[in-house]
């Protein structure tokens, strides 16, 4: 009998395969906003429609030896996190009362973001240097919980 994976599980699963989309040659990040079990909106790192993709003209970050964390805007690419806030935007749904699943911990610029956005908790599976990011979210009373990233088998 198949072992059905938990919940948890089953939405960081879905953002790991979100962010094989990215086109940031640094790290690949996906996001999944989920509400009452339903996947509201899902997003991954990569520069805005339209504009030339990183792995076709070259990091930024990397050109200006910027530091992981560091300067988020030195970049050509939008945070895998405010895709998934922008997404939502674009369609009107309303993500107040919501959870987050990030391969990564969110920024402090996507954790300003998710404050507002009314995001109740941040679930990530991997750190992110950025530690103005965690008091924000703390201060903002959004709960962070890391789990670990398993891959579900067929």
């Amino acid at each position: 009998m198949m072992k059905r994976p938990d919940w948890d599980s089953y939405f960081m699963d879905i953002a790991t395969l979100v962010s094989q989309r990215s086109t940031c040659m640094r790290r690949h990040v996906g996001a999944v906003i989920v509400k009452n079990k339903r996947i509201l909106a899902t997003g991954y790192n990569g520069t805005p429609s339209g504009i030339t993709h990183c792995d076709v003209r070259g990091c930024l970050r990397d050109q200006l030896k910027v530091p992981s964390g560091e300067r988020h805007e030195l970049c050509r690419g939008l945070h895998a996190e405010q895709n998934a806030l922008l997404q939502a935007s674009l369609h009107g749904v309303s993500l107040e009362g919501g959870i987050i699943y990030c391969t990564n911990q969110p920024c402090s610029i996507c954790a300003k973001m998710l404050i507002n956005a009314g995001i109740r908790e941040v679930i990530i599976a991997d750190g992110y240097p950025d530690q103005l990011a965690r008091e924000f979210l703390e201060e903002g009373k959004i709960t962070v919980r890391q789990i670990e990233k398993v891959e579900s088998k067929p």
